[in-house]
């Protein structure tokens, strides 16, 4: 069965993760999180490609994300992760690969939904029971769109800047957002969406990125066609 092509739309965000292979460590120390952000950063510029949240777990990333051209993102992560691999072998006396196939990604509507990517992102070190709270974790972006911290890798998104008018009143109505987790039926939603690749949204915006890719959004049925059966016994 043929892979699904990847949708990209240039001003749309986009969520990506990419895992380790077998799900093993991408980042042994503090030395290969800062590596990563600044190859990231450098990447992002290249190839404009504005980053508005990330993560960096152990064995895994997510990053959420804007291109300004339709083959931004996948230049980005094709050029981070071939650098990034050589700088890791090349530590730690290693070969082969380190990742786990292609990046996976959805397009995610502005709006509420982008938030939640916001939140699903940033709350990753919490949900794995590394930190309490989302500010003691130091490989994401909370600490600058919750508390005002600056990183040249950031670009906040419209919606971000929407929040309010001064910094610190961005900063408090994002942190109120985190009073609630992801779980249940979103976190499902936005797993299944990254992992096949389908947009995050509503039925309209999954209809209009439809009509902008020409790819279906979303999830078709499983098992044979209906009638295929009857088809087959009047051969």
């Amino acid at each position: 069965m043929p892979r699904r092509l990847r949708v990209s739309i240039p001003g749309y965000p986009e969520h990506i993760i990419q895992r380790g292979n077998n799900r093993q460590p991408t980042f042994a120390s503090n030395e290969d999180f800062k590596a990563y952000i600044y190859w990231l950063r450098e990447y992002a510029k290249k190839y404009e490609v504005s980053v508005h949240a990330w993560v960096l777990m152990t064995n895994h990333v997510h990053v959420l994300c804007t291109p300004n051209s339709a083959t931004g993102i996948s230049k980005m992560m094709q050029s981070l992760g071939r650098q990034y691999v050589r700088y890791f072998n090349s530590t730690y006396q290693r070969t082969g690969t380190l990742w786990e196939g292609r990046f996976r990604s959805c397009l995610v509507q502005d709006e509420s939904y982008l938030f939640h990517l916001y939140r699903y992102i940033e709350l990753n070190p919490v949900r794995a029971n590394m930190v309490n709270d989302p500010s003691e974790y130091s490989w994401s972006s909370y600490q600058c769109n919750a508390l005002g911290a600056r990183s040249d890798l950031l670009t906040p998104h419209d919606c971000y800047v929407s929040l309010g008018s001064t910094e610190e009143e961005r900063c408090k109505a994002y942190r109120n957002m985190f009073r609630y987790h992801v779980d249940g039926a979103l976190l499902e939603d936005i797993r299944m969406a990254t992992h096949k690749g389908l947009a995050l949204g509503n039925d309209k915006f999954k209809k209009h990125i439809e009509a902008l890719s020409g790819q279906r959004q979303t999830e078709g049925k499983r098992g044979r066609k209906v009638g295929w059966r009857k088809k087959t016994s009047n051969r």
